[in-house]
């Protein structure tokens, strides 16, 4: 099955192409002297149980360690010879895999990153080496700061959902694992169905395809349906606290939560990303400008509507002094009833359209841009047109609307919120 999506924007007219196994395959001519190809695996650490918390990233690490093909370390120099460049990440929805080589090196390197993501050994002696270089990883996590105060954030955010977890897992099931454990992880989950591979680059797309294609060709994939049913978690109603002395900051922390729609309520999510670029965006956002130049209240302030697969979190994190930490919190609720009570002016809603107009166009210029969009949306939401479609998304949302979000999603009374003291 081979479709052009015709109706998307000229800066986008990708190819998406199905294998009989299942597997997905978008490709994109652009008249740029590179090729990305990015492998998006279903697969991140929301699918683990408790006892394997951590697997999906220790695997990303393991999956450069060879294949019966590829000793250990020669993709990476093959890779380095051509000039190429390669890298991996692990979320709680995903990992993702890719390599840009110039055109000209494309049919060479793209079955060797096909061949290391689909076959890797994962040898035992090489397993309980790279044992130590993630429980190092996980012990440098711990000692930052903002990634505390992100697990204990999620933590709070979350009472049953796996994005309470860490992707790094914690140090004893680490340590804990197996090798085999790990064989059979892979066997499970990295398979044609739960894969979009995407291409884009300057070679002909029937080119980009046919490589790829063939890449997959070679590989004994077996379908599997496995799939992890999860329910998401009903709103707050009440305000959720917990507080904890951190001696290693200077200055407080504060992060106030809620729980709002996933990747699979796409409608729902558009109100809130404009909601997060008016309260707390550039220098002349809500936050910013009141709390930080006004007021003095906070050193910084940020705001994200976190959209993951199975429920998203509307994230607001702040430093500021100790004693400055409950006419914070007051502030921020005090925004949000202001937000659910008065509509905001189009000048406003007009500087947050602009600003994801703009990224939208910077975001597409190069192909590892395009590949990490495509790849993205077809992987997660399984269809492409929300990622053209997204600007226009943001430029319908009227002040109404905006007011409907904030009724429906932000409850100035109902919250999770974290609060991290040096002393």
């Amino acid at each position: 099955m081979t479709s052009t999506l015709l109706k998307f924007p000229r800066i986008n007219a990708p190819t998406l192409h199905k294998l009989p196994n299942g597997l997905t395959i978008v490709a994109e001519q652009m008249p740029v002297e590179a090729v990305n190809l990015s492998l998006w695996i279903n697969v991140g650490s929301a699918v683990e149980s408790d006892a394997i918390n951590g697997m999906a990233h220790f695997l990303e690490h393991m999956i450069f360690k060879g294949t019966e093909r590829l000793a250990s370390g020669e993709f990476e120099r093959k890779i380095e010879e051509r000039g190429a460049v390669t890298n991996a990440a692990t979320s709680q929805d995903y990992t993702h895999y890719y390599i840009t080589t110039a055109p000209k090196d494309f049919a060479e390197l793209a079955p060797l990153q096909i061949d290391v993501v689909f076959n890797p050994s994962i040898p035992d002696d090489a397993f309980e080496r790279e044992r130590l270089v993630v429980l190092e990883e996980i012990r440098r996590s711990e000692d930052n700061p903002r990634r505390r105060t992100f697990r204990r954030a999620m933590e709070t955010a979350f009472a049953k959902l796996p994005y309470r977890r860490a992707v790094l897992g914690p140090e004893e099931v680490i340590s804990q694992l197996k090798a085999q454990q790990m064989r059979d992880f892979h066997a499970n989950w990295y398979q044609p169905q739960s894969i979009t591979a995407v291409a884009v680059g300057n070679l002909p797309v029937e080119e980009l395809i046919a490589t790829v294609a063939e890449g997959f060709n070679n590989q004994q994939l077996t379908v599997n349906s496995q799939q992890v049913e999860v329910n998401p978690e009903p709103a707050f109603t009440e305000i959720v606290r917990r507080e904890f002395i951190d001696e290693s900051l200077q200055q407080a922390r504060i992060v106030m939560v809620w729980r709002v729609p996933g990747l699979g309520q796409l409608d729902d999510i558009y109100g809130l990303d404009v909601l997060a670029g008016i309260l707390g965006h550039g220098r002349t956002s809500r936050f910013v400008r009141d709390l930080r130049e006004e007021r003095g209240l906070v050193t910084s302030i940020a705001v994200s509507n976190m959209s993951n697969v199975l429920q998203g979190t509307f994230y607001i994190s702040a430093k500021c002094e100790v004693e400055n930490l409950p006419a914070v919190e007051e502030a921020i609720a005090q925004h949000i009833r202001t937000l659910q009570t008065e509509l905001i002016s189009e000048k406003e809603i007009a500087r947050v359209r602009r600003r994801v107009a703009n990224r939208f166009i910077f975001g597409n210029e190069t192909p590892g841009d395009r590949a990490g969009l495509y790849g993205y949306y077809q992987s997660m939401i399984g269809d492409l047109e929300p990622a053209f479609n997204y600007p226009n998304h943001i430029q319908s949302q009227e002040a109404t609307d905006l007011l409907l979000a904030a009724n429906q999603y932000l409850c100035p009374e109902a919250y999770g919120v974290v609060v991290l003291k040096p002393y």
